[in-house]
């Protein structure tokens, strides 16, 4: 009971305020007055800012002004030996000027002039002294302002005029403006005070309005918590009619509703449309006249075409292709029971895409019909080439080693025991051949391990000086076969990084093997390492037939080879480039190209850790 209270006590307050209708014309004249006082308030702080530094300054030209006309005068009236003069003009000037201090300094310190005679050290003026080199200099620091201003007396020495100054601000015009500009304020805060009013009483009622549409919109329902007050004007009248009106709506739907609830049974037709429309896969149900009876949002999607305009039109305008609308007619005019598959490629949006139709016979009321059944398979093509020509590729890139050891290693048994060295050149070539072979057959692997989630690292200090080494060594007579010139350009000191070496070497044999590979004979492939604290970059540049910038976008995804006719000469599985990208990323690294179409490509390979120099 004491909730239900509180509960009730609640409701009324927020009805007495809703009543009120002022919260949003409220909240409208809080925002502009704070608008306004700190429009005024920025506006005088900027003024007595801009007043502030143009005094600042004024005083300061001033200062600098007055000491460079006393210099000039000090300096004759001294060298005409009128110290009393020049005395005098340093008191009137320290007067005049409102100066701190203002003084004429010897080299040895001895004051011949001040502003106040009992600071005066040297009464009389010597007929020569000594002369000292001294700069001129204009320093301020907060509010005082300090001058050295160099004086050359002519045949008798130099001096040095030293005074200083106090910055004022100006404090009676600070008054006047933030007063004026406190005047302005208070008088549009006046004008704002009167506006609001004449609004509050304009607006009252559509302020009630708002409020109880907010409150609707929260979840209240309660009409006398919605209702305002009819004092406020035609507007609220016609409100608390509209409610009146919707309540009585919702009482007629909600009896038609129970009544339909009490007399109707379910029907599973709903569900079976919303499982319908769940399927991937586009369905087309055509009767025995070829027109459409239903269809799916796939298969609207699929065939480009409004859900409400196909349903009943015929479907030789939803499709073109005389094949799929063969083996429609087929079905439905009862000449065949067979299904049929027929695939077809359309332009799309995104490009071409390939669809599967598939056509199969449905008996209803012995009429005949057609389910048609649209499949999208372009990705199930794309992969179907692409692992078929990697399978091409990856079959003649395995027989050219194998081939070549099978020939090695008949000759190492025919002709070794005569020739010594004979079979030591065909162990060698059996020893590159086999190794080529293992980074083959570790491309492969590495490819499975990366579609199935299992590409890792494993860690360990990798010597670079060493694995150079290894590297010059396996493609030394790969170079030399195509008379290239193969040089690396190391450091003396090479690094020593964290990482898998295994991996590291695989995707540096891919880049200087293609190097090589793309290079003609006579070319040139530079191997250079560069690193810092931070990065550890490794370049592999040839002169080769070079990357197009289209190819160049594309030639680190999977089977990708570039469209260049001499590449489709040469052979490759399209695994390479991917693979030593996603290598140097699981490192924390990356790879760059480089490249000018038949002038040659430069890619870098960027690695981080640099732990110590070998």
């Amino acid at each position: 009971m004491a909730t239900a209270a509180q509960e009730t006590d609640s409701k009324k307050s927020r009805r007495s305020f809703l009543l009120r209708g002022e919260s949003g014309v409220a909240s409208i004249g809080i925002t502009a007055a704070a608008l306004l006082l700190c429009s005024m308030a920025t506006l005088a702080w900027w003024t007595t800012r801009i007043q502030n530094e143009y005094a600042e300054s004024t005083r300061e030209e001033q200062v600098r002004s007055a000491g460079v006309l006393l210099a000039q005068s000090i300096e004759v009236m001294l060298q005409q030996n009128e110290l009393s003069a020049a005395r005098r003009l340093i008191a009137d000037a320290a007067r005049n000027q409102d100066l701190a201090q203002c003084r004429v300094v010897l080299p040895d310190g001895s004051v011949v002039a001040d502003g106040e005679p009992d600071k005066i050290t040297a009464h009389k003026l010597p007929q020569t002294w000594a002369a000292a080199v001294m700069q001129e200099s204009f320093t301020r620091s907060g509010m005082k302002i300090h001058c050295l201003c160099p004086l050359t007396i002519s045949g008798r020495g130099s001096a040095m005029l030293e005074y200083s100054a106090q910055i004022k601000n100006p404090t009676g015009i600070y008054l006047e403006t933030e007063t004026g500009i406190g005047m302005v304020g208070a008088m549009a805060l006046c004008g704002m005070l009167f506006g609001y009013r004449h609004i509050r009483r304009r607006f009252r009622a559509i302020g009630a309005i708002g409020e109880a549409l907010l409150a609707s919109a929260a979840g209240e329902t309660d009409q006398t918590i919605l209702s305002v007050s009819s004092e406020l004007g035609a507007e609220a009248a016609a409100w608390n009619a509209l409610l009146a009106r919707q309540e009585t709506l919702r009482k007629e739907a909600l009896a038609e509703k129970t009544q339909y609830s009490l007399t109707s049974r379910r029907s599973p037709r709903g569900d079976l449309d919303a499982a319908f429309d769940a399927l991937s896969q586009g369905l087309i149900l055509v009767d025995q006249q070829m027109k459409v009876r239903q269809l799916n949002g796939a298969a609207a999607a699929f065939l480009q075409a409004q859900r409400e305009t196909a349903i009943n039109a015929d479907i030789t305008t939803l499709l073109n292709q005389e094949e799929v609308l063969e083996s429609i007619r087929a079905v439905t005019t009862g000449s065949t029971r067979r299904r049929s598959t027929v695939e077809v490629e359309r332009q799309s949006d995104n490009g071409n895409v390939v669809l599967r139709f598939g056509v199969r016979p449905v008996r209803r009321e012995d009429s005949a019909a057609a389910m048609i059944i649209i499949e999208d398979i372009t990705q199930q093509k794309v992969a179907e080439e692409s692992r078929n020509h990697f399978v091409a590729h990856a079959t003649h890139e395995l027989r050219t080693p194998l081939t070549n050891i099978r020939l090695y290693v008949e000759t190492a048994i025919e002709d070794g025991d005569n020739d010594p060295l004979v079979r030591g050149k065909c162990l060698n070539v059996i020893n590159q051949e086999a190794r080529r072979l293992e980074r083959i057959v570790g491309e492969m692997l590495s490819v499975s391990e990366m579609e199935a989630g299992q590409f890792k690292l494993r860690r360990d200090d990798i010597r670079l000086d060493q694995l150079f080494k290894d590297l010059a060594t396996d493609y030394a007579a790969q170079a030399e076969a195509k008379k290239q010139k193969l040089t690396f350009n190391l450091p003396p000191k090479m690094p020593v990084i964290q990482g898998d070496r295994d991996k590291v070497t695989l995707c540096i044999h891919n880049l200087i093997g293609n190097a090589i590979k793309y290079t003609p004979e006579g070319g040139e492939v530079t191997v250079s390492l560069q690193y810092d604290e931070k990065q550890l970059a490794i370049s592999v540049a040839d002169t080769g037939i070079g990357i197009s910038e289209e190819d160049a976008a594309k030639i680190f995804e999977r089977f990708y080879r570039a469209s260049d006719p001499r590449v489709e000469q040469i052979t490759g599985t399209g695994l390479g480039l991917t693979l030593a990208r996603e290598i140097a990323r699981l490192h924390g690294g990356d790879i760059d190209v480089k490249s000018e179409l038949n002038k040659g490509s430069t890619f870098t390979i960027s690695l981080p850790g640099v732990a110590e120099a070998a």
